[in-house]
């Protein structure tokens, strides 16, 4: 499976709650399977977004696009990290 874990820093969550619920067709659209939003435990606006994709390559172009790009600035996103993973190990215990 393939995963997109992004790390970034927003202005304001509520804000940026509205515009990621909007975007959630565009991510569909892209590849986008599942996807969890956490936040540090300590930093209200340090936000996570952790998600399953079909393909890393789809992933890499969608959340690289000048279209995306707008949409974090327009939302007040400071420079996120996007870690890019390929699932080698699942468990449950």
């Amino acid at each position: 499976m393939k995963y997109v874990l992004i790390i970034h820093e927003v202005d304001n969550y509520p804000e940026w709650q509205k515009g990621f619920d909007r975007a959630a067709e565009l991510r569909k659209d892209a590849g986008e399977i599942e996807y969890q939003v956490l936040k540090y435990d300590n930093e209200e606006n340090k936000i996570v977004h952790f998600s399953k994709w079909e393909c890393l390559d789809n992933a890499r172009a969608f959340f690289e696009s000048e279209k995306v790009a707008n949409i974090r600035r327009e939302l007040g996103v400071k420079t996120p990290e996007f870690i890019y993973l390929d699932e080698l190990q699942r468990g449950v215990l």
